[in-house]
């Protein structure tokens, strides 16, 4: 990708500069330095002699080692180096940025309202809430803010969870327990084994959090015997849990794993991603740009309209991040699969696509050879798969 090229581009700018700083600091630190012995010599000859002092052998021993050393065309060469490093990222830069992106989109008509509930969501979730109601505002919508509320208690959870206070967690995840069942989390029992160890780092806490463990953690002992049996070993190191086994349980990381795990399950009880849509649709865009750039321009030489095609002729490599399903290319016609040409698995086991079967029997009952084994099937022996 061209976001690559970019960043090795930079870096070589920036090893060019760090050279080119130390080359100079250098330089200077050689000029002071025969400057100072310059003048110390002065100093000591003033001090010899009582009257005047003629300087012009010391003065003319300097500047005898100041041509030598050339300290001038040093810098000029690190710089010149430098600034040929600069122009070509620069160059780089215009062309990979172009300032006209409109014509790597598709003509889609949107609708306003949903676009528009899109955007004050993305705030919402973000918890940018007095800008979410301002959007709303001006963009005269009346139902915008449905998820605002929600988003209001979960980041009011979080930020009491900043100060290590899970009681609002705690009585959120008590109130959702069948749902979070439901979806096979346990946070509610990983929320309680969090209280149970921050009890735990203060040694005169320890009986108290042992009450705490009968109270709260027994109920998940039959499931997570394990989990339970370990916590139990936390107490003996109360008060000292930064030196035990388990330090990791009260480290500042734990509690961000945590604070993302909760999100995740709150978001999901809404029935929303733990990511912004919107951040995740500008982010895949953003990586997928310069590639669409290049395929309109090649198109326009060929005369042809990339928006009209219902699959782009090139593969867009966005990274795994972005990958929510599987996804089939026919290793024959190398197309990707879709409902009218779905993949079809031959008594073989090999997978091609629909398209291809009916290219391999001719659209005929007769037995055709699998292009990847000696096998034969017949069109009717092969199954369609759903992903």
């Amino acid at each position: 990708m061209e976001i690559d090229g970019l960043r090795e581009a930079f870096d070589r700018v920036v090893e060019k500069r760090a050279l080119s700083s130390a080359k100079t600091q250098e330089a200077v630190d050689q000029i002071l330095n025969e400057l100072e012995q310059a003048t110390a010599k002065m100093q000591m000859m003033n001090t010899d002699s009582m009257g005047s002092v003629d300087h012009s052998a010391i003065l003319a021993e300097l500047k005898a080692k100041f041509n030598e050393m050339t300290p001038l065309s040093q810098l000029e060469v690190c710089q010149k180096e430098l600034n040929v490093a600069l122009s070509k990222y620069l160059k780089l830069l215009e062309k990979s940025f172009s300032p006209d992106i409109s014509k790597a989109y598709r003509n889609v008509d949107f609708e306003v309202h949903t676009i528009n509930n899109i955007i004050a969501n993305h705030f919402y979730r973000q918890g940018h809430f007095d800008l979410g109601d301002l959007f709303i505002r001006e963009c005269g919508e009346s139902d915008g803010a449905s998820l605002k509320l929600a988003f209001q208690e979960m980041y009011a959870i979080l930020e009491a969870m900043k100060v290590r206070n899970l009681e609002p967690a705690l009585s959120w995840a008590s109130k959702k327990r069948d749902q979070l069942v439901q979806n096979g989390s346990v946070l509610e029992l990983m929320l309680h084994e969090l209280q149970f160890v921050d009890m735990l780092r203060d040694e005169a806490a320890k009986f108290e959090a042992l009450k705490y463990a009968r109270t709260h953690l027994a109920q998940f002992a039959e499931e997570h015997r394990t989990r339970i049996a370990k916590l139990m070993g936390c107490i003996l190191w109360a008060g000292r849990l930064e030196q035990s086994p388990y330090s990791e349980l009260i480290s500042p990381e734990h509690w961000e794993k945590m604070a993302e795990e909760l999100t995740r399950q709150f978001c999901s009880l809404l029935g929303q991603s733990s990511e912004s849509p919107l951040n995740v649709a500008v982010s895949a865009g953003f990586q997928g740009l310069p590639t669409l750039l290049k395929l309109t321009t090649v198109m326009a030489t060929k005369k042809q309209e990339w928006q009209a095609m219902k699959q782009l002729p090139v593969p867009i490599d966005i990274g795994p991040e972005f990958q929510y399903h599987s996804v089939f290319i026919c290793p024959v016609l190398r197309e990707q699969s879709s409902d009218e040409n779905p993949p079809m698995r031959m008594p073989c086991g090999h997978v091609v696509s629909k398209q291809s079967i009916m290219k391999l029997s001719k659209s005929s009952s007769r037995p055709f050879k699998c292009p990847y084994c000696p096998s034969e099937a017949v069109a009717s022996h092969c199954k369609q798969l759903h992903f």
